[in-house]
């Protein structure tokens, strides 16, 4: 009787309170499922009378003495009969399985849906530490466990008991105790064997799926970061990793496949027995004459029925168990609270412009070392107010903040003279929109990236801001024109026009606060400037934060904030800190000095 094991990762322990969590999901659905178990009690209770039928097939053609008519009619009915048992069971076990279907389709669809909007809402401290690569085998695993263990467990575990506990009962009631008993220590053997042994093998089999999760998370990583291994030459590099990784993985899957030689090896040795044993006493009652043919073949047909479900229930138990750790890992990412959470009751902020205050506010990303210290300041409603100063000044931090990426350690930041720890956090970001440094695209066309701002515009107002942006002239000279494809976050674009995609993207979103955070950083000197009078225009009257590096940039700004440290070192106008001659001055020197040697 041939038989398979399949590879999971059974945990350490059965984890049932994973059910728990399933049960609202399976709830929904209570009709169909009582409609599936009536299928499923159906096919079981054909499944049981076929031996029966096929017993008098037998017994009949045995009996047989003369070829009358009539005793010629009893075994074609009794076939016709075993037939038409053997149609139910299938009808009835597709049956079955077409009702329960939806129900795991369903299931896996909004745990699905669920743990994608859970990611999108954790903190973005979590998504800097993770792993996409892990990350998707994680949620792959959970939705293949959901789907494994609401088949299996509803419609496999207790009916295949079920359907034991029936057949070791006919066996004793119709041919004694003796084959009732083999019957029932195999099944406590072969259970308990599978049990020792998948425990056993728990720790193998999850080696496998750690060496597979980090081979998956370094291709993954590698190749998103493609044009860094090509600038690097490091291509060589990348393949030995990955290999290194793959040979772990390989040594672990062979140490697995032993393994499950060991566990396929003591199972078919349980059933070689108990059937060696079964059929050898029903030879001998029918050898005496105290069984007949029939009997002998109803014994065999049942040994056949009861260890095919058994063999069966050993692959569902170490399923089960992979599945519900495996299920775990992915409620325990959805389990998983944000850092930064709306207040209960948090009020929605207007779309409107105003005001943005930062009172005493201090931040650090570990205790150890504070990044921002006790900064206050106000960019007034339409105003434009410039940071500077250098890298790691804790100007980038700060936009974090007024985004609530990080919730500040001390003090409080206000937009529209609302505190943002108290306003939900959707409608801040909805009311600020930002031009970053680093613009990553989608690997969509042009056109619907920049529609990313204001995902249900027209294609004319996408097109005005792809206007305002200034990336006619580029786009024109595109085959395909605003239908081009950019790429893996956008790789096919210059860091040039990623940007102006980025700017188009904020002017489309309209929002009432600004943020360009070094929006001209990757520009040259004519796109810079064409893009600065396109800044202009847009955030004409409106609130804008504006973190440059070249200082040339922000001359008209109403006010600039000098960051040094964390702390603010210099604030003022561009003639002010001109004229005071402090550090500010002397960046400035140094920039026009720069700007002399390349002219």
């Amino acid at each position: 009787m041939r038989h398979r094991n399949y590879e999971v990762e059974p945990g350490t322990g059965m984890k049932w309170h994973v059910f728990k969590m399933l049960m609202p999901y399976l709830f929904e659905f209570k009709k169909r499922i009582l409609l599936a178990i009536s299928c499923l009690v159906l096919a079981k209770v054909a499944s049981v009378i076929i031996p029966f039928i096929l017993k008098h097939i037998v017994d009949a053609f045995d009996a047989k003495i003369d070829g009358s008519s009539a005793l010629i009619a009893a075994p074609i009915a009794l076939v016709a009969a075993y037939g038409l048992a053997r149609f139910m069971n299938v009808v009835f076990n597709e049956i079955r399985d077409t009702l329960f279907g939806r129900v795991t389709e369903r299931t896996i669809r909004r745990i699905g849906l669920q743990t994608f909007k859970h990611l999108h809402n954790l903190d973005l401290d979590f998504h800097l530490n993770r792993r996409t690569g892990g990350l998707s085998r994680d949620i792959e695993r959970g939705t293949t466990g959901i789907n494994m263990l609401m088949r299996f467990m509803v419609f496999n575990i207790i009916p295949t008991l079920f359907e034991v506990l029936i057949v070791v009962g006919i066996l004793f009631y119709n041919y004694g105790l003796s084959f009732a008993l083999i019957i029932l220590l195999s099944v406590i053997a072969y259970v308990a064997y599978s049990v020792v042994a998948t425990e056993w093998r728990t720790r193998f089999v999850r080696e496998v799926n750690t060496a597979d999760s980090a081979s998956n998370s370094q291709a993954i990583d590698s190749l998103l970061n493609y044009e860094t291994v090509k600038y690097f030459t490091n291509e060589q590099y990348e393949s030995e990793r990955y290999d290194k990784n793959l040979a772990s993985w390989e040594q672990a899957k062979r140490k697995n496949r032993l393994t499950m030689f060991a566990l396929n090896g003591g199972q078919a040795f349980i059933i070689a027995i108990a059937t060696t044993s079964m059929l050898a006493l029903a030879a001998i009652k029918t050898a005496e004459g105290t069984m007949t043919i029939g009997d002998f073949v109803l014994i065999n047909a049942f040994m056949m029925q009861i260890f095919i479900p058994l063999n069966f229930l050993g692959f569902v138990y170490r399923e089960i168990k992979g599945s519900l750790a495996n299920i775990e890992a992915m409620f325990e990412l959805l389990q998983r609270q944000p850092k930064v959470l709306d207040a209960p009751n948090a009020d929605t902020l207007n779309k409107e412009n105003g005001d943005i205050e930062f009172k005493n506010v201090s931040f650090q990303y570990h205790p150890d070392r504070p990044i921002i210290k006790d900064i206050s300041f106000t960019v007034k409603q339409g105003e434009k107010v410039a940071l500077v100063g250098e890298s790691g000044s804790g100007k980038s931090t700060l936009v974090k903040l007024l985004f609530r990426f990080y919730d500040s350690n001390k003090g409080s930041i206000s937009l529209n003279g609302k505190d943002i720890k108290k306003v939900t956090q959707n409608s801040l970001r909805n009311s600020i929109g930002i031009v970053p440094q680093d613009t990553v695209l989608f690997n969509d066309t042009i056109l619907e990236n920049v529609r990313y701002g204001q995902v249900n515009a027209s294609d004319e107002d996408v097109l005005n801001a792809i206007s305002l942006a200034h990336l006619d002239h580029f786009i024109s000279a595109l085959p395909k024109g605003v239908h081009t494809t950019v790429g893996e976050r956008g790789l096919k674009l210059s860091g040039g026009e990623k940007q102006r995609v980025a700017i188009a993207r904020t002017i489309l979103k309209s929002p009432p606060v600004l943020v360009f955070d070094e929006a001209t950083s990757s520009l040259d000197s004519q796109s810079e400037q064409a893009i600065l009078e396109a800044i202009k225009e847009v955030s004409e009257g409106y609130t804008s934060l504006v973190i440059a590096h070249r200082l040339s940039t922000i001359v008209d700004a109403d006010k600039i904030i000098l960051l040094n440290q964390g702390e603010i070192a210099e604030e003022g106008t561009h003639d002010e800190l001109i004229e005071l001659n402090g550090q500010y001055a002397h960046l400035w020197e140094i920039q026009q000095k720069e700007k002399t040697k390349v002219t």
